[in-house]
Formats: C-alpha cells, structure tokens, sequence
C-alpha cells in the first residue's frame, strides 16, 4: 500500500523546485502525494519574480479539509511567514507521523521565499519535526555564525539538536570538493560522505527532502532513511535529470 505523505509549501511554476516538484517527487518514490499550498510563486532560472503568501485562514482551511486523511509523513517547505509556520505547528501536533522540514529561504537562482524574518519563521517550527535539513547558507542564518566547513558543520547539526530540533541534517554539497552531510540526532553526529557530482540541478533540496518524507513514512530508520534519500538524489544528479525526463540545470 502506498505511504500517503502530505507536501506543504509553495509554489513554482516550472515544477523545478518547491511544491510542484514535490507532488512529482512523492509520486515517483513511491508516495500518494497530499498538498498544501502556504504561498504562490512567479520564479525561473533567473530567480523569484513575485512571492503571494496565502492568508493564514486559506492555510488553515486547506489542512482542516485533510484533518481525516491517513497521512504517514509530512513533507514541509518553503513557509511565508510567522503565521504560516503557526498553522503548519497546529496541524503537526494533531499526528504522531514523521516530519521533515527543509527551511527553504531563498530559491537557488535568487529571490526570497519569506516575508517575515526566515530565522523566527524556522525557528517556530524546528522543535516540532522529525528532521530539519538545512544548507549552510540556512544553517548560517539559524544559527548566526559561519558554517563553512566539516567541523563548523558537525558543530551546528550539534547546536540544531540541542536548541530543540530532533534531528538535524546539514547538507555541504557546496564544500569544494566533496558532498558531505552531516546527521546528528540524540546519539550523535556522523559525516556522510560522497565525491562531489560537478553537474547542477535546481531543487535538490527539495528532492532530498522528499524521498527521506517517503523512507520514514515506510518506517525506514532514520540514518537509512538518510542514505537511501542521498542515493536517490545522486543518481539524479549522475544523468543531469530529475523527473519524467525533464533537464532541469541552471538557467532553466
């Protein structure tokens, strides 16, 4: 029986990233994709044109309607502001399923995708998910100081977990020159290591995010959950695609 994972975030038109690409995503793990829409987005390969948050009460109506549904896991992206984050917090705590939170900022190609400041808007949902999984450009602004290189990254997975996140994954795809990870929940912290892939797709993040949402939801522990999500983006990223044959580089 397929997980039913349910993929709150916001828009982008070209299905490139964000929540187009998750319900994409979720289908082709494996998943019954559920969406929910925090905000809508007029972006490109050239960045973010325009950002339209949806009112607190349109979120919340949206989750209501799904308050019923079997849901194994939630997926959560990109959230315009405090508001948002507040709804997406009421609906988490109504469940005891897996969540994994990818605090999405700006888009790769440039652009805000908050309103209100991007740290408080993570920060009110980190202590409520099952796995947050910052770059180290949101790792930086979480925790307002560098993170730049493996000790600085084990440092904030560490920092993450004790400031009340379950877990923390700090993805390095951007270290020169190799793709480290790090993961660290209670038991500690550990590298995940891999040789860097020079090819670059937009919404990466997105696709990690997704297939670890699936993984948990089939009851997968964590750290293979992990594993198997950074397998499944590299063999993406190895043929230049990302889903139903579509190129999705830079400047697309």
């Amino acid at each position: 029986m397929k997980p039913v994972v349910c993929a709150i975030g916001t828009t982008e038109p070209w299905s490139a990233a964000g929540l187009t690409l998750d319900v994409r995503a979720l289908a082709e793990l494996g998943a019954h994709p559920l969406t929910v829409v925090a905000a809508v987005s007029a972006q490109d390969g050239g960045g973010v044109g325009a950002l339209f948050p949806l009112p607190p009460a349109a979120l919340r109506a949206q989750l209501e309607s799904i308050a019923s549904a079997p849901i194994d896991a939630f997926r959560i992206g990109a959230l315009p502001t405090l508001d948002s984050a507040r709804e997406v917090v009421r609906a988490l705590a109504a469940r005891t399923v897996p969540s994994v939170y990818d605090p999405a900022f700006l888009a790769s190609a440039g652009g805000a995708l908050t309103r209100d400041d991007a740290a408080a808007i993570a920060w009110t949902l980190i202590p409520h998910v099952s796995l947050v999984t910052p770059n180290l450009d949101e790792a930086e602004v979480l925790l307002e100081r560098p993170v730049r290189d493996l000790a600085q990254m084990h440092a904030a997975a560490s920092e993450l977990v004790a400031r009340g996140a379950a877990a923390a994954l700090v993805k390095g795809g951007h270290l020169e020159d190799r793709s480290v990870d790090v993961l660290c929940a209670s038991d500690g912290s550990v590298a995940l290591a891999a040789p860097r892939l020079e090819f670059h797709l937009r919404g990466t993040g997105c696709l990690l995010a997704d297939a670890v949402a699936v993984a948990l939801a089939r009851g997968t522990p964590l750290r293979a959950a992990v594993e198997s999500a950074r397998g499944y983006v590299r063999a993406k990223l190895a043929g230049g695609i990302t889903l139903a044959g579509m190129r999705l580089a830079d400047g697309f």
